[in-house]
């Protein structure tokens, strides 16, 4: 047997190395969001619980002091209000939270000047901030998904469950539902949602990055300070009603429904998506909060650690 040769083979040197996997900086960086702000699923799951056991509840005291023997015993908004009671629920979770990690999302890290050790990697305040914005408009809706779908499952098994124990047809129940017709509507606020709001989350993320204490504070007395100024100057309201329009008026530009501002009572034929995409607010809203965000990118480029 011949020993083995030394020689040099230049055909393996001229093999190139096998291609690492590409670095995904902005799939890392809302990854490293998630790790350092688990209130973000935690609290919509806290509230789906909350809504799953006064359901439950209602469901025992249901079944003991109604005898039911049709459909027609109980209004059909009787069995859908829950639904829409625990989507609501967990959805005003998820704003409350994204409010208070875009007041924090720029300014946590100056003060904790964990900022400069970020800044040492190789991902640019653009990116950065994108994926950080990112949070509040798509990682939020896409966790309140992912939490009341499975909180309407079980609801929906349970009150089957119940009705069918009373001798009651679970499909019949199943068609007064229509929870495809719900969850469609439920995909759609929030879609709708999250667009609306760009320009509130763009100013805390603005006000997140200037501000070197109590983000709180600066975010909501400018707002009213202009709301305050206007009505002794002028004795009008129109900061008011706009501000007031941008918070609470989100259903009403998504929806064409005979009770504006009743979240719960939608229904699949209120949708209104040309409507909504054909309304110069919302993309007034839409071009104003990337002004926001930009601003956010350049503060964070040259503000320094708390």
């Amino acid at each position: 047997m011949s020993a083995p040769s030394d020689t040099f083979d230049p055909t393996i040197a001229a093999t190139p190395p096998a291609p690492s996997h590409a670095v995904r900086p902005f799939y890392w960086s809302v990854r490293r969001e998630l790790w350092e702000n688990r209130s973000l699923y935690v609290a919509p799951i806290v509230a789906a619980a909350v809504v799953l056991l006064g359901f439950l509840v209602s469901m025992s005291m249901l079944s003991h002091f109604h005898k039911l023997t049709s459909l027609a015993d109980l209004d059909s908004g009787d069995l859908a209000a829950p639904f829409g009671a625990g989507a609501v629920l967990v959805m005003l979770a998820g704003f409350i939270v994204a409010l208070f990690y875009s007041l924090g999302a720029l300014h946590n890290e100056r003060r904790d000047r964990s900022i400069l050790f970020w800044k040492s990697m190789p991902v640019s305040d653009f990116l950065t901030v994108l994926s950080k914005a990112a949070i509040p408009l798509l990682v939020m809706p896409a966790i309140v998904l992912g939490v009341v779908f499975p909180l309407h499952f079980v609801m929906l098994v349970v009150e089957m469950v119940v009705f069918a124990a009373h001798g009651l047809s679970p499909m019949a129940l199943l068609s007064s539902l229509d929870p495809v017709a719900r969850e469609t509507m439920l995909i759609y606020g929030l879609i709708t949602a999250a667009i609306w709001y760009v320009p509130v989350f763009g100013w805390l993320f603005l006000v997140s990055g200037w501000a070197r204490r109590v983000t709180f504070l600066w975010a909501i007395l400018p707002p009213i300070g202009l709301c305050v100024f206007e009505q002794i100057a002028l004795g009008t309201h129109h900061i008011a009603n706009l501000l007031g329009h941008r918070l609470f008026g989100a259903a009403d530009a998504a929806f064409n429904s005979q009770n504006p501002g009743s979240a719960m009572h939608m229904m699949l034929t209120d949708v209104d998506p040309l409507g909504f995409i054909g309304r110069v607010d919302v993309w007034l809203g839409v071009v104003i909060g990337a002004a926001f965000f930009g601003a956010a990118v350049w503060l964070r480029r040259y503000r320094d650690p708390i």
